[in-house]
């Protein structure tokens, strides 16, 4: 009875959505496939067409995404995977007694009855499990970034395809209808000629930090520490580099592979590009001097070559974990003729077109003239341009707002469970999911090598 009451209310709240969406004055066909979508979740769903997941790595992604992934109809956890003894137990508390628990990953794979996995692991791991998972004829959604060294990139993507199977990297803005409106926006002209992206995510906690609450039990005799770095140089137990991973680059990838590549997402989504060919960072480590090999301050700067897509075009990405501004993130793309400012699930832009007269006076050379010359400049130009043409043209200011009830995250899974039933496109597939962990990845390389990162956005290949 929950179940179904739970179900109902989720069918409600889509429905609702998309009547509100075709309110606006271009939601019409995004609320057309929204209901297409809301009619699927209403049909029955029968036992042969259920959906069952399990995950592996139950840390904050892996809770979330469970629990997200639930509330997709005809989805049912049957087993969790994770190296830390608690997090197990907690598993059978959220999601009952019966679900299968394990350390061991491929225990999961070798199960018949199971259909999809999420991976929700250490970066280290993401490509491992998800080349395993797909031999092994699993669907896989694998948080982001998709790998956790460039090149690994490129076997992810042979083990997909040679599968066939349906997988997606959860970078849940790009399902954002903020996102998906703003690239609307943008190639209907609204900002003109785009030249320059500037984004940023910052924060100012120690939780925002990656300094999570560590277990009180934390010890070799809870942790399966052996098998966390499996295939890696032993070296002994560090509480902090397995709960605290992010912190690492050994185990994580930094700010750049948690946060940047989130904003690259949503701006190649926004920009239908590939990614760029030149990419620059810098950083340091600026105030949490926890044992962290990471920088908790990053700036990135990715040059994005013209393309029949987009011209070309400027990222400056920043990550600023001190921040007296306290948690903000926005992205601003910058055209001739407007900026869009994405932040949230809406985006406001400022429209602002110059003059077609191209000014005089003012902070110009005019007045170093003759009084006289002055005065003939003046009169010929007011001949040549008249006071329409000396005004700047602007217009109010456009504002979109996503409904309250929508959710980017749900809309995600909800594209990824739609590949596993109906063998149907995802909106994040490996190809895409490395295309923005990729220049991320190279801007960690830039950091610590100190040098430009020179990248081929097409063919998916560093140039040395």
């Amino acid at each position: 009875m929950k179940r179904s009451s739970s179900r109902r209310h989720f069918i409600q709240q889509m429905s609702g959505t998309a009547l509100a969406l075709a309110a606006t004055h271009s939601g019409l066909a995004f609320a057309n496939q929204w209901q297409n979508r809301v009619d699927g979740y209403s049909r029955k769903i029968s036992p042969n067409d259920r959906i069952r997941i399990a995950t592996i790595g139950m840390g904050i992604m892996g809770f979330n995404d469970t629990n997200t992934a639930l509330k997709v109809p005809g989805t049912e956890l049957v087993a969790v995977a994770d190296l830390y003894k608690g997090r197990l137990e907690r598993s059978k508390e959220v999601f009952g007694k019966n679900i299968q628990t394990t350390h061991d990953y491929r225990e999961i794979l070798n199960r018949k009855d199971i259909d999809a996995v999420i991976i929700a692991t250490a970066d280290l791991w993401h490509a491992r499990i998800s080349m395993d998972a797909l031999k092994a004829g699993k669907a896989v959604y694998c948080e982001k970034p998709m790998v956790h060294q460039i090149a690994e990139g490129a076997g992810v993507i042979d083990a997909w395809q040679k599968s066939k199977k349906t997988m997606q990297i959860g970078s849940q803005r790009v399902s954002s209808l903020g996102v998906l409106k703003a690239r609307e926006a943008i190639k209907n002209g609204a900002i003109g000629q785009l030249a320059m992206v500037v984004a940023n995510f910052d924060r100012q906690s120690a939780l925002g930090a990656w300094e999570y609450t560590m277990p009180p039990d934390a010890s070799p005799a809870t942790v399966d520490w052996k098998r966390y770095i499996a295939g890696m140089k032993d070296e002994p137990y560090d509480p902090k580099k397995f709960f605290w991973w992010r912190n690492y680059k050994e185990f994580g990838t930094g700010v750049a592979g948690d946060l940047f590549v989130h904003l690259l997402s949503g701006i190649h989504v926004i920009t239908d590009s590939k990614g760029p060919e030149k990419i620059y960072a810098s950083g340091q480590i600026s105030y949490w001097n926890d044992g962290r090999n990471v920088p908790d301050v990053m700036a990135g700067i990715m040059q994005y070559p013209k393309t029949p897509e987009h011209p070309p075009f400027q990222v400056m990405l920043r990550v600023d974990f001190i921040s007296g501004n306290s948690e903000s993130g926005g992205t601003q793309f910058i055209g001739s003729e407007g900026v869009l400012t994405l932040e949230g699930d809406g985006y406001t832009i400022r429209h602002h077109k110059m003059s077609k007269a191209p000014g005089i006076g003012g902070w110009d050379a005019l007045e170093t003239y003759p009084k006289q010359m002055q005065e003939e400049l003046m009169k010929a130009y007011n001949q040549k341009w008249s006071a329409a043409d000396q005004k700047d043209q602007s217009e109010p200011d456009t504002v979109f707002r996503a409904p309250d009830d929508f959710n980017a995250d749900l809309e995600h899974f909800g594209h990824f469970f739609e590949g596993v039933r109906n063998g149907t496109p995802v909106v994040e597939d490996p190809v895409f999911g490395f295309r923005a962990a990729a220049p991320c990845l190279a801007a960690n390389d830039s950091y610590f090598e100190n040098k430009i990162i020179h990248w081929d956005p097409v063919n998916m290949k560093l140039i040395h």
